[in-house]
């Protein structure tokens, strides 16, 4: 947030101020999605362009590797990579019919590590 309020090209920004609803293809129910933040602003070519951002550490963003022996710890993960990916299908369907750009923000893209 820090980051947000100290860059000038950074117009506003909100944080968790959007539902977005899906389906979980866990538990086949409906629920409600708060995208982590939600910024305006000026691009390389001056243009403002609002984003929808997400930030979560990278293990989060890759499918968990299968183990030998099937663990309640395996199945856990498997099933938040499951719900995350529905998650951030519903929230790229949002921002390209209000013609937003989505992005989801590891460690990798805000430290460089």
């Amino acid at each position: 947030m820090r980051i947000f309020d100290e860059n000038p090209n950074v117009i506003r920004w909100a944080s968790e101020e959007m539902a977005i609803p899906y389906l979980s293809p866990v538990d086949k129910k409906r629920h409600k999605y708060f995208p982590d933040f939600i910024i305006e602003v000026k691009n390389k070519t001056g243009e403002i362009e609002t984003q929808m951002l997400e930030v979560k550490p990278a293990k989060y963003t890759q499918s968990p590797k299968k183990p030998k022996r099937i663990t309640k710890r395996f199945l856990n993960e498997a099933n938040t990579y499951l719900v995350n990916q529905a998650k951030w299908e519903a929230a790229e369907n949002v921002c390209h019919k209000k013609g937003w750009k989505f992005k989801i923000l590891t460690e990798k893209e805000i430290y460089g590590k």
